[in-house]
């Protein structure tokens, strides 16, 4: 049993989270009271739980607090201080900090107010099986029970199962600091989010002030919690859409599962799959022509319904059999064996770099340490 698990059961929310799966399952969410399910006691200190358990809570925001300043109050006090907090939510200012990426750029990440960490952790508890219940099967990142190793054998499956040897790349600019906030609340709600206080105390947060950058007016910041969430909530709209025009393409016709491949075959339909981590994702295609053809159209579709904008530079459609392709630290790439071609990954360059020099500082600590 998974030590998350062991905290849902223990805080007697399990069950509660069984039953929000179901109901969005069954298209009933609608009028269930979401805000008085986070603001439960229960709720609130299994949050709390998964916070403390965190390495990051003792990382301070700009209130310069961590989850000590938390421990050392009366669960009572503390339950009646978090539940005012939601009462008339006011986010606190986030603290920015920039992470040093392998290429020598940075990356900004975004520290909430621990007091603000727990709420975002209560709401995330409470709409993730909502969510779960409606998310695309082979989609990998941040979601329960999943992780890279998936993706990467769902990769392995459609290349060697299924022939399908030209992958379309799509780089979305800037993902997470260009996420439309309007057009996200309208997705959370269409998803089955529909309890209107959870949306506004949400769209507040969207909205939280930035040092030395004041308040955005789009983009999810990287390091709150609730933002791998939202960014799955955004890329579910381009999973279903992808899987509509192949995988889950409407008949008027019932079919099994094996008749209904022979089906589509007939049509003038293009075969395609996509295999997305977080805002990275690649989409599998049989031939060069259908690849470019699927490059287009997704280009389209994340512009004109996601609101954002692809890289030109380092999107790109790629032929398997000829060259490698990158994806989340490894390197696929279809190689022939016999009269057939087989998957065969292998850690990337960039990774093995990267390994190489955490091997070097490993030695000399080792070296440097008195023995």
């Amino acid at each position: 049993m998974s030590t998350l698990l062991r905290y849902y059961e223990y805080y007697q929310m399990q069950e509660m989270f069984d039953w929000l799966y179901q109901c969005s399952l069954a298209n009933q969410t609608f009028g269930i009271n979401l805000y008085d399910i986070i603001i439960s006691e229960n709720n609130i200190l299994l949050a709390y739980r998964i916070i403390k358990s965190n390495t990051g809570s003792k990382t301070a925001g700009t209130d310069r607090q961590t989850i000590r300043d938390f421990t050392i109050k009366n669960q009572d006090e503390f339950i009646k201080e978090i539940r005012l907090a939601m009462k008339d939510y006011k986010p606190q200012t986030v603290r920015r900090v920039d992470i040093p990426k392998p290429n020598g750029k940075t990356r900004p990440l975004g520290i909430p107010t621990m007091r603000d960490r727990l709420i975002q952790q209560m709401i995330k508890q409470v709409l993730e099986p909502i969510c779960e219940a409606k998310f695309y099967k082979h989609s990998y990142g941040f979601r329960p029970n999943r992780s890279t190793h998936h993706a990467i054998a769902r990769c392995q499956f459609l290349m060697n199962q299924s022939t399908f040897h030209h992958v379309v790349d799509i780089d979305i600019q800037g993902f997470f600091d260009n996420v439309n906030h309007t057009k996200l609340l309208k997705q959370m709600y269409t998803i089955g989010i529909r309890d209107k206080r959870v949306l506004a105390i949400i769209s507040k947060m969207l909205k939280a002030p930035i040092v030395r950058q004041g308040i955005p007016q789009k983009g999810t910041p990287q390091g709150a919690i609730l933002s791998p969430l939202l960014s799955n909530i955004v890329l579910n709209d381009l999973d279903q859409w992808i899987a509509s025009q192949w995988e889950n393409f409407p008949t008027r016709r019932h079919y099994t599962k094996l008749n209904k491949y022979p089906a589509l075959q007939q049509t003038k339909l293009k075969e395609m799959y996509i295999v997305r981590y977080a805002d990275d994702f690649k989409i599998f295609t049989k031939n060069h022509k259908i690849a470019w053809k699927v490059f287009h159209a997704v280009e389209g579709y994340v512009k004109a319904h996601l609101k954002l904008n692809i890289s030109k530079e380092k999107s790109k459609v790629t032929n398997l059999r000829r060259r490698s392709s990158e994806f989340l630290g490894f390197e696929l790439k279809a190689i022939k064996k016999h009269k057939k071609y087989i998957a065969r990954t292998s850690v990337s360059g960039k990774n093995k770099k990267i390994i190489r020099e955490k091997i070097v500082r490993y030695l000399k600590t080792i070296q440097s340490s008195p023995t």
